[in-house]
């Protein structure tokens, strides 16, 4: 019979090589230079055009989400140039990354526009709490809302019948979803989203909150970052939120993680309630 330690050891490697068949992109190197920039002591909105205009499609599309209803501004940029002095150097950093998130992720099997949707959605809706109830940074928390779920589209290019396991641990109320993931892949979107969050240098509490996204008893965890459990908690009232929006009152994941989402965050039912209403507010006036 094989020793526990020798089949550990092979387990891991197995987990190891099964990972190495799944792509990750590779963090481009726009990416690199926008963070770079925005890293210095005195980030530049002139260097920063710059950099964007190296692209023409990057610097097509921040255009044409600079001119949309969206961020409803009385003036319509012109140039690159224009859409960063429109926006302010932050949150031209905030869309340039999710723009080329966009570009590197890509499926060929299957089409990812609601994915992105969503994505948007929670950004949008994370940031906009995170404003409002003042836990966490709002940058941090629309960069964390447009990455939590970047796994996903990874293990549906690998996997054929990922899709169904997508559909099985949504609407599994008792069995985590990642346990799910782990039994029919031997990996989850949690941890390959988290691994993509590090190669793209992203702050280390969002690879970590990706990573525990899933594990909501993280949230009565004194030991863990009070930020990560904001970002955690703050994601499961904005997805609930979007699904409300859309007219979806059951939802798995808020019946596992939902009150103890609210204990963390302080949140009694009516204030809840008021949330929702301010965020179904925020996508009515930008879609």
């Amino acid at each position: 019979m094989t020793p526990p330690s020798t089949a550990n050891v092979a387990s891991d490697q197995s987990v190891d090589a099964l990972i190495k068949t799944i792509r990750i992109p590779p963090r481009p190197s726009m990416l690199l230079d926008l963070q770079t920039e925005l890293a210095s002591k005195e980030p530049d909105p002139g260097r920063l055009a710059a950099i964007i205009s190296n692209d023409v499609s990057l610097s097509a599309s921040l255009l044409k989400v600079t001119n949309s209803s969206f961020f409803g501004l009385r003036l319509k940029a012109t140039s690159v140039a224009h859409a960063v002095k429109l926006l302010g150097i932050q949150q031209c950093g905030l869309l340039m990354t999710g723009i080329i998130a966009r570009q590197a992720v890509q499926t060929e099997k299957i089409p990812l526009a609601k994915f992105w949707d969503f994505s948007s959605k929670r950004a949008q809706a994370m940031a906009h709490l995170a404003s409002r109830m003042r836990i966490c940074s709002a940058d941090i928390a629309h960069t964390f809302g447009l990455f939590c779920d970047i796994g996903i589209p990874l293990l549906l290019e690998r996997f054929p019948d990922y899709q169904e396991t997508l559909v099985l641990a949504g609407n599994d109320v008792n069995e985590k979803f990642t346990a799910i993931e782990q039994k029919r892949h031997s990996t989850s979107h949690t941890s390959i989203g988290a691994l993509m969050a590090r190669t793209w240098g992203l702050p280390e509490e969002v690879s970590n909150a990706i990573l525990l996204h899933h594990d909501y008893l993280v949230l009565t965890d004194s030991a863990t970052n009070d930020r990560v459990r904001a970002l955690v908690a703050l994601a499961l009232v904005s997805e609930y939120g979007i699904y409300r929006y859309h007219g979806q009152e059951n939802w798995a994941e808020w019946d596992k993680g939902g009150q103890l989402a609210c204990d963390f965050l302080g949140l009694a039912n009516d204030e809840v309630e008021d949330r929702f209403e301010e965020l179904h507010d925020l996508f009515n006036s930008v879609h």
